[in-house]
């Protein structure tokens, strides 16, 4: 089962959600039927944990947000795009470990 502290993000609560965050955010960009999208999950978990009120955590499921994810050019996924004052801050794409993951995060919280 999902993190609570894993937000579903969707065209509509996307400014709320990720442009005006306090927090950086990192967003999953996903489907039901990606195999490694499901694999990256439990970890994303871990982390909102880990990071919990440093930074937010969100799924865009690319099936349902469409435009989200031509606007950001989403071509293959898993895709993480890590936000920062509503900018992107850093890419990861495909099924990466929670070490690259960390390492991001921890950058954005640096500067």
């Amino acid at each position: 089962m999902a993190s609570p502290l894993v937000l579903t993000v969707t065209e509509q609560n996307f400014p709320e959600v990720v442009t005006h965050s306090a927090t950086p955010i990192l967003l999953d960009f996903w489907a039901e039927w990606c195999g490694p999208c499901r694999a990256i999950a439990p970890m994303l978990d871990e982390l909102a944990t880990e990071y919990s009120g440093r930074a937010k955590f969100g799924k865009v499921n690319v099936d349902q947000e469409q435009n989200l994810a031509v606007q950001y050019g989403i071509t293959g996924i898993p895709a993480l795009l890590l936000f920062k004052g509503g900018n992107v801050v850093a890419q990861i794409v495909g099924l990466r470990g929670k070490g690259e993951l960390k390492k991001a995060l921890d950058s954005a919280l640096a500067n």
